[in-house]
């Protein structure tokens, strides 16, 4: 029975997408919920599974090309494949990837063919042990230590002008072009201001250290800075609302609700999946949903809703190690906190100087809907809040 594999249906505000990955060839076999194909759109990666025990039979679409929402990409065949079948189509692979290099290429996952590229091998040589002959990863690798001189390019090749030097040239991703072209947008389309301060993070470490065994005996997860960081700037929203609106059109939108989007980095860039009703959430609850969004963007597992909303933004720069950023607005939002490294400094204190863990705030903020007074109110407010935690129990 002939099933036609289809691009799922894609969200209103995604126009088209990308066919990333075929992690099958036709005449393969395959299983009910195999992965077949990674679609990538502006936002997130789609999977498709297989319908049934079968095979593709024909690929109508190769990697690189753009789809449309249940656009048919390949005809699948359902039925179980005899071990017969199978091994003739194993045998047949090696065969044909020998046979033509460029139908070889084809066959290689992108990673397969960036470390073949960097140590300039020729895939014609190298001995594929995955599903049907297809090279791995682990083959490569294998490859390059018990050969070295394949990484040398071929004799007939030009020797190059400077030896030891190369270039490599590779597509943008879709979400790589997305995040380039809003952030282009926000920096020409809003009348964008940063302004600084910075906090004693001394009471929150002191805090931390005193509860943290206690803390993740009770709710199973380590009490980190992102949860009081949260906390902090949802309080502070409270008490600013041009922060927590925006601008559509001619008109602002006063948000009452605080979803606050997180600034993650993953292996296909940096997204922001967004944290919901904030204002509800405990600090382990805070935690606990901040590190399920970090696997997730981690695996390329966020769902569009994940991605989708969000009034206002934090980053944290400071676990890579940055002092100072001026951190770029998240469009629609009028606003985006950046966090920095804790750094021991020393400051003056009731006349006395002190070695203090301090870090840096940053708010970029737009200045067509948020003014100065506003901006720095807000910024004062979130490092009163993790300056003394208190208040955030007493709603002071």
């Amino acid at each position: 029975m002939s099933i036609e594999i289809k691009v799922p249906v894609l969200p209103e505000s995604v126009a088209d997408a990308t066919i990333a990955t075929w992690h099958v060839k036709p005449g393969e076999a395959v299983t009910r919920d195999q992965n077949l194909v990674d679609i990538e759109t502006d936002k997130v990666v789609l999977e498709v599974v297989a319908p049934e025990d079968g095979s593709i039979s024909e690929l109508l679409f190769q990697e690189g090309d753009t789809v449309l929402g249940e656009q048919v990409i390949a005809n699948f065949v359902a039925g179980v494949v005899s071990g017969q079948e199978v091994t003739k189509a194993e045998a047949q692979a090696p065969a044909a990837s020998e046979a033509t290099s460029d139908e070889s290429s084809d066959a290689l996952s992108p990673s397969v063919r960036r470390l073949i590229a960097e140590h300039n091998l020729d895939a014609a040589n190298i001995k594929g042990t995955g599903v049907g002959g297809r090279i791995t990863k682990e083959d490569v690798e294998a490859f390059v230590k018990s050969a070295p001189a394949a990484k040398a390019a071929p004799a007939a090749a030009p020797v190059a002008p400077l030896e030891g030097r190369s270039e490599k040239r590779v597509p943008m991703t879709r979400l790589r072009k997305t995040i380039a072209t809003r952030l282009l947008e926000a920096k020409n389309s809003t009348a964008m201001l940063t302004t600084f301060n910075e906090v004693n993070m001394k009471p929150i470490m002191d805090i931390r250290k005193q509860y943290q065994d206690i803390f993740e005996k009770r709710h199973g997860i380590r009490l980190g800075f992102m949860s009081f960081y949260i906390k902090a700037v949802t309080e502070a929203l409270k008490r600013f609302p041009e922060v927590n609106a925006s601008i559509d059109g001619d008109d602002i939108v006063y948000h009452n609700y605080f979803d606050i989007s997180i600034a993650v980095s993953t292996p296909r860039g940096l997204v922001t999946p967004v944290l919901r009703d904030t204002d509800t959430m405990n600090l382990a609850e805070i935690e606990k949903a901040v590190r399920e969004l970090a696997i997730k963007g981690r695996d390329g597992k966020l769902s569009v809703a994940d991605m989708t909303g969000g009034n206002f933004t934090v980053t944290n720069g400071g676990v890579f190690g940055s002092l100072m950023s001026t951190p770029i607005l998240n469009l629609p939002q009028s606003a985006i906190l950046g966090m920095h490294a804790i750094k021991d400094r020393p400051m003056a204190v009731n006349g006395q100087v002190e070695i203090l863990p301090m870090m840096y705030l940053a708010l970029s903020y737009d200045h067509r809907i948020v003014d100065g007074r506003e901006s720095v109110g807000f910024l004062v407010a979130i490092k009163d809040f993790l300056e003394d935690p208190t208040r955030l129990l007493l709603d002071l």
